[in-house]
């Protein structure tokens, strides 16, 4: 048995109280290391894979043919959505890029690892990152994409990230030495940001956050005009990005009443007046949906009711999953608030990384988010519900799928990219590093993590030497994509 006074015995004993504790009960559930030592294991996972072996990239002989993967994918998609998802990979090697993270997924697993596990997003593209208002309703910088997110190695995460700005580079026809450049920044602000989370507090690295106009006033500085006024109007965009804002963009009076606005077949209204069968599966599954909330979130959503339902075809890689926009109308005319039901399938990580060890996959989604970002949307949560099949214009109910649920619009809005000169885009890149790194650092051992990454720069070089490499790969598969479509192997239609 273990003595020790002052222990906070439930007891009314004071500082003098005794409390008798048998061995173990209080021993951590992790081994109890010191932050050089976590450091220091970091290092030695160098044994595993040295930080210049990461430049490594060459596609090994049973690499599967990345069409197929995709195919793979399409089968469990709604079918009349799949040649529109088709459609906005082919626009451009960057939109093959955004919709292919299973072909990639496959790749990264033949690429070193030290074996450091995170909470991974997954599809840690340079879009995937931006701004959203926290619930103080400042605008934070995070990553905001989690529909692939599972623990797995963090490599795989910064080697995407890093490969997206190589491809978005060359799609903006910079020379590849810009593009590195901006690969490299990216690695750079992920590897020193990581040693500055090192150094704090845990709870100071869990509540920190990445606050838009303290980050634009720093920079501020180092930037031209143009680049300025620029960040400066997204920043204005975001902030005008409301329910409030949709609503007046996507909705109709009629009769009376509001509806969302079809516009096919990128969003589908479904007649609900016509099929409350539709109407009744849809209060099930946001009954569903308002128990994976806490009370004070519920007692909201109390204050709205149903005003109308739509399908709605949103991003590259996710087109072809179920994605719904559920509007709900407060007290007033103009207190809206619009939810998104986005289908939750596998993620393109799992046969790689194990098995997520939420059955629900939106549930795996929204606790993956909850655990990396800063400030998640306070109606994130998930639910089980009504699917479609569709034939033409009509659509009717069929099996259940899982989905994530959150707020369309909260204020969220994207740096420019499409217009970013090399410096801008070296700058988003340290912007994007931050972000994946403080994200990182909430489930993963920061001091581990920075032990391996080191003070050089070798990690930062060979990972931008990689981002190269795999912009060529990219390229090959896009041209095999186009390749398919001409062959009509696949079918690839606009979406407007």
């Amino acid at each position: 048995m273990i003595t020790t006074r002052g222990a906070g015995h439930c007891d009314t004993g004071g500082d003098d109280t005794v409390v008798r504790i048998s061995p173990g009960v209080l021993a951590p559930p992790h081994e109890l290391l010191t932050p050089e030592e976590w450091r220091r294991r970091g290092r030695d996972k160098r044994e595993l894979a040295s930080r210049s072996s990461h430049a490594q990239w060459q596609p090994p002989p049973e690499r599967p043919d990345p069409i197929a993967l995709l195919e793979g994918q399409a089968a469990s998609r709604v079918p009349d959505l799949v040649p529109i998802r088709y459609g906005r990979m082919a626009a451009s090697p960057f939109a093959y890029f955004r919709g292919a993270a299973a072909p990639m997924a496959w790749d990264l697993t033949r690429t070193p690892t030290s074996g450091i596990r995170v909470q991974a997003c997954g599809d840690a593209h340079l879009l995937n990152f931006g701004m959203f208002a926290a619930p103080d309703r400042r605008l934070v910088f995070d990553v905001n994409d989690f529909d692939e997110t599972l623990p797995a190695p963090f490599e795989w995460d910064v080697k995407r990230l890093a490969a997206s700005f190589a491809v978005a580079a060359r799609g903006r026809e910079f020379g590849d030495a810009q593009g590195r450049t901006a690969a490299c920044a990216a690695v750079r602000s992920y590897r020193t940001e990581m040693a500055n989370y090192a150094g704090m507090r845990f709870l100071d690295v869990w509540y920190s956050r990445i606050d838009v106009d303290e980050v634009t006033s720093l920079f501020d500085a180092m930037q031209p005009k143009a680049a300025v006024a620029r960040r400066r109007k997204d920043i204005r965009k975001a902030h005008q990005r409301t329910s409030l804002k949709a609503f007046l963009k996507m909705c109709d009076q009629v009769e009376g009443q509001y509806r969302i606005r079809p516009s096919h077949p990128v969003i589908v209204r479904y007649p609900i007046e016509r099929h409350p069968e539709v109407l009744e599966e849809l209060r099930h599954a946001i009954a569903l949906y308002r128990e994976t909330l806490n009370a004070d979130r519920r007692e909201v959503l109390r204050r709205y009711y149903f005003g109308d339902f739509a399908r709605k075809v949103v991003g590259v890689g996710s087109v072809g999953t179920e994605a719904f926009v559920l509007l709900l109308i407060g007290d007033r005319a103009d207190e809206p608030l619009f939810l998104q039901l986005k289908e939750a399938q596998e993620s393109v990580l799992a046969p790689f990384a194990g098995q997520s060890e939420y059955a629900h996959q939106g549930e795996r989604v929204v606790r993956g988010q909850r655990l990396t970002q800063a400030a998640p949307d306070p109606f994130l949560g998930w639910t089980s519900g009504i699917g479609t099949s569709s034939t033409g214009s009509r659509n009717v109910v069929r099996a259940a799928k899982e989905y994530y649920v959150r707020q369309l619009r909260d204020m969220k809005g994207s740096m420019s990219v499409p217009v970013m000169d090399p410096p801008e885009l070296s700058y988003y890149g340290r912007l994007c590093g931050w972000a994946l790194a403080r994200a990182h650092a909430r489930t993963g051992r920061a001091a581990e993590i920075s032990g391996y990454l080191g003070s050089s720069e070798s990690f930062d070089h060979a990972i931008a030497d990689f981002a190269i490499a795999y912009a060529d790969q990219n390229d090959k598969d896009y041209r095999l994509l186009l390749d398919a479509i001409s062959a009509g192997e696949v079918h690839a239609t606009p979406d407007s």
